[in-house]
């Protein structure tokens, strides 16, 4: 009970001091919200448990190529053979292989992400229904209808949960067209290893039932899953899955290149899941945390204040038989109450900052998609406020009844300890070495986003529109395809505005996911080994060139004329030339590809053998880099649609003069009118699409820029107290100096040194601390970087300058004390 007497003292001593409590409430409020919302997203991303059953023995299994600079080569159906019969660690098995279909038959003509899985697949994943049913054992085999499972996404965002999906048939186009009925829907779970909107058994995929897939050893492009045995272990998983891979590469070194320097790992599945985040989530937590500290830190200055305005109170307190517990107890209570406040207004805070958070961190993870707010945010608030309330409690020094250098409780004026001094200058030096941190990791960040947008691409991105129009082969010849798309390009062509369209199977940046590693190749005066150098092979239009602006250094363009009737022809960019015939002319010569991936293409001897024929080079382009957002120098072969070859994807380019995006109506009406079923999505200029792909650095420059920015403020804040508090203990000391002499700019002076040194002290102290942490989390994160020189220096001026301006109020009101009243204050 005594207690509660004291929360109720310490209510109304604190309704006394209003101001001070507001600002309090509100600063621990800042610090507490935005703590409470990223541990929030942190627990939902990174700890929460997945929904899959048995998710303790779930692994994923990667195969990867350094040499090749690719992170997943993903697996053949061979490769995953051998590590079946291998592997007894591993009790099951599941594949996954992505492929982009395009789906007619639920609404809109559209093109979608899918899976293909074998039978075993969902029982692996431990993931079940909630309508329907899942692919299973008896949807494998050649013979097996085709199948469709929709993702709870699709079903509940485009389909609106409609009940009556199950049963109704679609038709899916890839490398050859199937139709499939729709069997069931997949409960809300982590998509991975991609984000699907439908899963659907192999038999949905010709490509998939091929002979060439199911024999070719590096026909590489299924995911590969496993749930442990009882009792077995990750550790005993990874012995088994090396030694089963080295007998694998020993008896098939020519699957596996030394300058590839293949290789495979083990993970368990919800660490593979979290990968991508995880670092960026831990940074944003441990910038949390320094919001947090220096939340502390300013109020601590504010109660040290407060508590010594208020040591005659305390001192009677004592003299008249209060305990030190009892006067402790006091202000925990305080603590408490301001604490709790700032707790219930940071929680609210935290609320809508979660879902923006989650947007953001969506860009890392697909966990942060489906992240709701749950009672965690509020035991986190409470946490916090607790924690807030005991450290702020004991910051204080308590007077002392029997001590004879306690307060003289006859004076009317404010007098500091130096303990207390020092403890102030200490949480304001803290302060700014906290912000410190943050300030120069939130301008690493924006430097290098500004690099970044800085960089040239190398072709036109304002005035050109990219939109997909895929491939539609059902029921057409390859020729009828590509007479398909010479006449959308005549008729775009017509429109007002239109200086040029053309024709791509692929997308700058939208489908880098999907490039690999290129295609091994050779040339004239070249000599064909297994170590042949890689190029990315590109899908061209006549006119590809014009429409993005790219110049052609040597030769000619694409013509009618340049079919698959004649010889095969292609055009190369710069790098490949000056890397096959350094200071020669490379147009007349021959390329040729080498690649034993293509011993799996679709198609009969005769088109095989054409795509592996010696192609006569009649051009030289400047390089294309369509993967990277900073170019880099790319080997890249291209060739024409028209040379009679099936095309798997489909894109066209417009150049205009006007609005690009006054002509996604009129284009779209025009691909309609010549086909109803062709999908006509994702209209967005280059420039937008290479701004999609710089958004999560965008981001984290936002997110990381008002974190530095909250905490600059709040040091900013918290140096002006402390000197504004200092110049008020000081009164008597300044009216004494400008009566003897002292003249006012040196009072200025002294105190704005003294917040330069703070501030000076604050950021030396943040250097130190954030070179020291960035050293040893460089160790646990290999993609955490240090900040380079210039914005470590930005920071620290930025600092400095901040801290003196703030200096600038208490320095003037010190130089403008009037003497007389000074020394009357005594």
């Amino acid at each position: 009970m005594s207690f509660f007497r004291d929360l109720r003292v310490a209510f109304h001593s604190l309704m006394r001091s209003k101001g001070l409590a507001v600002i309090v409430t509100l600063t621990l409020a800042l610090g507490i919200g935005a703590n409470a919302a990223i541990f929030t997203l942190v627990r939902g991303v990174l700890l929460k448990p997945l929904v899959n059953r048995d998710e303790d023995r779930l692994v994923y299994i990667r195969q990867s190529a350094p040499g090749l600079r690719d992170e997943n080569t993903t697996f053949s159906v061979p490769e995953i053979k051998d590590i079946e019969s291998s592997v007894n660690s591993v009790q099951q098995f599941g594949d996954f292989s992505e492929i982009g279909f395009t789906m007619i038959g639920l609404g809109e003509p559209r093109e979608i992400q899918g899976g293909v899985v074998s039978g075993s697949y969902f029982d692996v994943m431990g993931l079940h229904p909630v309508l329907g049913r899942l692919v299973g054992p008896q949807d494998d085999g050649p013979n097996a209808p085709g199948v469709v499972v929709l993702t709870y996404r699709f079903w509940s965002t485009v389909l609106k949960q409609d009940p009556n999906v199950l049963g109704k048939t679609v038709r899916l186009g890839s490398i050859g067209d199937r139709t499939a009925t729709v069997i069931g829907v997949l409960e809300p779970a982590t998509p991975y290893p991609a984000d699907t909107d439908i899963i659907a058994n192999i038999v949905t995929s010709p490509h998939h039932m091929s002979a060439t897939m199911v024999t070719g050893r590096v026909h590489r492009m299924t995911e590969l899953f496993g749930k442990l045995a009882p009792g077995a272990t990750l550790d005993q998983a990874r012995t088994e899955l090396r030694t089963a891979y080295a007998s694998m590469v020993k008896d098939h070194p020519e699957a596996y290149p030394a300058s590839a320097q293949f290789t495979i790992s083990t993970k368990m599945l919800r660490d593979q899941i979290t990968s991508g985040a995880r670092t960026v989530l831990l940074v944003l937590l441990a910038a949390s945390g320094l919001i947090f500290i220096i939340a502390c830190c300013n109020v601590a200055n504010l109660i040290l204040a407060r508590t010594v305005r208020r040591e005659g109170e305390l001192s009677i307190r004592a003299a008249l038989g209060a305990s030190s517990g009892a006067l402790r107890r006091m202000l925990l209570a305080e603590s408490l109450i301001l604490c709790g406040a700032g707790a219930a207004i940071g929680v609210i805070i935290a609320q809508p900052l979660v879902s923006i958070l989650a947007r953001y961190a969506s860009r890392f993870s697909v966990r942060a998609m489906d992240l709701k707010v749950d009672s965690s945010l509020l035991l986190v608030g409470a946490g916090l406020a607790i924690l807030a309330a005991v450290i702020l409690a004991f910051v204080p020094r308590l007077p002392s009844a029997d001590k004879a250098n306690g307060l003289n409780i006859s004076s009317g004026s404010v007098r500091i300890t130096g303990s207390t001094s020092r403890r102030q200058r200490a949480f304001a030096i803290t302060q700014i070495a906290a912000s410190f941190v943050l300030l120069a990791g939130a301008a690493a960040l924006v430097t290098t986003l500004l690099a970044l947008q800085a960089t040239r691409t190398g072709f036109e991105t304002q005035r050109v529109l990219a939109i997909d129009v895929p491939a539609m082969t059902y029921g057409k010849t390859p020729q009828q395809v590509i007479d398909f798309y010479k006449e959308a390009i005549r008729q775009v062509d017509a429109l007002p505005g239109v200086t040029g369209t053309a024709f791509a199977e692929t997308a700058p940046w939208r489908d880098a996911q999907n490039f690999g590693p290129g295609l091994q190749y050779s040339g004239d005066g070249h000599t064909h080994t297994a170590e042949d150098p890689r190029a990315m092979i590109r899908t061209i239009s006549p006119g590809f060139f014009a429409a993005l602006g790219v110049p052609l250094l040597e030769g000619r363009d694409f013509n009618a004329l340049d079919d698959g009737k004649g010889e095969p022809v292609v055009i190369i960019s710069k790098t490949l030339a000056e890397r096959m015939w350094p200071g020669q002319s490379a147009v007349g010569r021959h390329v040729y590809w080498t690649d034993p991936v293509l011993e799996f293409l679709p198609g009969d001897e005769a088109e095989k053998a054409r795509v592996k024929a010696p192609h006569r080079i009649i051009g030289v382009a400047a390089d294309v880099d369509d993967i990277h957002v900073v170019p880099e120098p790319t080997a890249s072969v291209y060739d024409t649609f028209a040379d009679g070859g099936g095309l798997y994807g489909g894109h066209l380019f417009i150049h205009t003069t006007a609005n690009p995006y006054s002509l996604v109506t009129p284009v779209t009406r025009i691909i309609r009118d010549m086909s109803v079923d062709q999908p006509v999505e994702h209209a967005a200029t280059l420039e937008d699409i290479r701004a999609k792909v710089l958004a999560p650095d965008r981001l984290n420059s936002l997110v990381f820029g008002v974190f530095a920015i909250v905490a600059l403020a709040i040091a900013v804040v918290g140096v002006a107290g402390v000197l504004a508090f200092s110049v008020s203990a000081r009164t008597r000391e300044f009216g004494i100096r400008l009566a003897l002499g002292s003249q006012p700019e040196n009072l200025l002076r002294a105190v704005v040194g003294e917040g330069a040194i703070m501030a000076a002290a604050g950021v030396l102290a943040g250097a130190a601390f954030g070179f020291i942490v960035a050293r040893v989390a460089s160790s646990y994160f290999g993609d955490l970087k240090m900040p380079g020189a210039l914005p470590v220096l930005v920071s620290a001026i930025v600092l400095l300058a901040a801290a003196v301006i703030a200096s600038m109020l208490p320095a003037s009101r010190a130089a403008r004390i009037d003497v007389i009243q000074a020394l009357r204050s005594e």
